[in-house]
């Protein structure tokens, strides 16, 4: 299996562990002493889900990294905090799209 997924390892302070998490796979976790343990838990625990969903012909999740995105996305909000956006790109001489961007990338 190529595994490309998208794995993070946090610190829970409730579990006083690492936790090991997959973001293709919301629902799986593992706990573990270390931060080495917790990624090599949680990417055998995504290895032994992908088995078992393509032993019962499921789906698997595409990973993140192999998904081509278009760098396009409708987002909504409320009327007065458009306007309110529209202004401030106006008065910063910019267009609304590079304001948002340099707003969602800071």
């Amino acid at each position: 299996m190529n595994d490309h997924y998208t794995y993070r390892i946090t610190w829970s302070a409730e579990d006083s562990e690492h936790v090991g998490l997959c973001a293709e796979f919301p629902s799986l976790s593992w706990l573990a002493p270390s931060p080495d343990k917790a990624l090599s838990g949680i990417q055998r625990l995504v290895r032994e889900s992908v088995d078992d969903m393509r032993a019962t012909g499921e789906p698997t999740p595409v990973p993140l990294a192999d998904r081509a995105f278009s760098g396009k996305f409708l987002v909504r909000l409320p009327p007065e905090s458009h306007r309110a956006l529209v202004i401030e790109a106006a008065e910063q001489g910019v267009s609304l799209n590079r304001l948002v961007s340099a707003r969602l990338a800071g």
